[in-house]
């Protein structure tokens, strides 16, 4: 981001002048936010740097923590005792005096009408594997760059480093994953973390970080 940021905008006098930059900024805290948009916190967009932090925190808000938490749902919320998207009764507490009979004879009853029903579950299963999967004509992160953009040697180059660091970030994920000593990625029963991991086939993966800007 900082090199494509920097050969475009130099100076301040660069960002300073671009007026469809500015009003790019301005709709997004006006129109975007409109409830926030006298909150404090906002950056304001003065040098490359602020420019730098404000592409960069869009980017991976609507890029990588967007596929960190959308394509991994199927796995999480696909087989509802895992995390029940709704509970139909009280959960008993633990509170011994407060724990009905039913509970103490037949426990897994009690359970049972507290989850979803069959439908509710089936609905929730079927929009989280939705949700989860890949289309066939899915476009990666660092995959191709824009034809346009090739031709700026500038931003080719910067292009192929990218796409030479998010190759380095798949294999240590996969170096990670492999190592016995880190007890939350290896072991009986873990699933491997791959969420972050660039690229993927279509389908529900697990994986894969496409170009989104759907948050």
């Amino acid at each position: 981001m900082s090199a494509y940021v920097n050969h475009y905008y130099p100076d301040e006098n660069a960002i300073k002048n671009d007026k469809e930059l500015i009003a790019w900024w301005e709709e997004i805290k006006e129109k975007g936010h409109p409830d926030k948009k006298k909150a404090a916190g906002w950056p304001s967009l003065k040098t490359p740097k602020d420019l730098i932090q404000i592409v960069s925190t869009i980017a991976w808000v609507g890029c990588g923590h967007h596929s960190a938490v959308n394509f991994i749902q199927y796995a999480h919320a696909g087989y509802f005792p895992s995390r029940p998207s709704i509970a139909r009764t009280n959960m008993p507490t633990e509170d011994f005096d407060q724990i009905p009979e039913e509970f103490i004879d037949n426990p897994e009853s009690v359970i049972l009408e507290a989850f979803p029903s069959i439908a509710q579950a089936s609905t929730v299963a079927q929009t989280m594997l939705i949700l989860s999967a890949h289309s066939p004509d899915e476009e990666y992160i660092g995959k191709k760059i824009e034809p346009a953009w090739a031709e700026d040697p500038t931003i080719a180059r910067a292009f192929e480093k990218f796409k030479m660091r998010l190759n380095k970030l798949e294999k240590t994920i996969d170096k990670r994953n492999e190592n016995s000593e880190l007890k939350n990625r290896h072991g009986a029963g873990l699933v491997p973390y791959e969420v972050l991991k660039p690229t993927s086939d279509y389908g529900v993966t697990g994986k894969g970080v496409p170009y989104s800007v759907s948050t």
